[in-house]
């Protein structure tokens, strides 16, 4: 069984340098002691802020940097922009026509970089 995630979840993008921490915000949410999150909740700063540095050759910045430093990998400011939901949600718990965020569920980033769940922010609380 997957954990529901919550507002606060620990998130870890795989060519982000820092780890950061998943915004629901609480319009029309569930509340357990925080905003539980859906599928939906992937905006960028909005609900998924800045991982510290980039390391992705995708981003734009990164190969600029990199190559005006001789080809030395120069990661730069991390701005994530993820276009597609997160997947796959929960297949049974629905909150606001939208599946439920689980833990097990990824989020891309469009500079090719996965982002997962390290901690859902809740305690216990199991979905389908």
């Amino acid at each position: 069984m997957s954990m529901c995630v919550c507002m606060g979840a620990m998130l870890q993008c795989s060519f982000g340098m820092t780890p950061s921490s998943l915004i629901v915000l609480p319009t029309g949410r569930v509340n357990n002691t925080a905003p539980v999150a859906t599928i939906m909740d992937n905006k960028p700063i909005v609900n998924i802020p800045p991982f510290g540095m980039c390391k992705s050759m995708a981003n734009p910045t990164v190969a600029a940097a990199t190559a005006a430093a001789s080809g030395v990998l120069t990661p730069m400011p991390c701005v994530p922009v993820t276009a597609a939901p997160w997947t796959p949600g929960s297949p049974k718990v629905v909150l606001g026509s939208f599946p439920v965020l689980t833990d097990n569920s990824k989020c891309m980033c469009n500079w090719g970089g996965q982002i997962s769940i390290n901690s859902p922010g809740s305690s216990g609380v199991q979905v389908g």
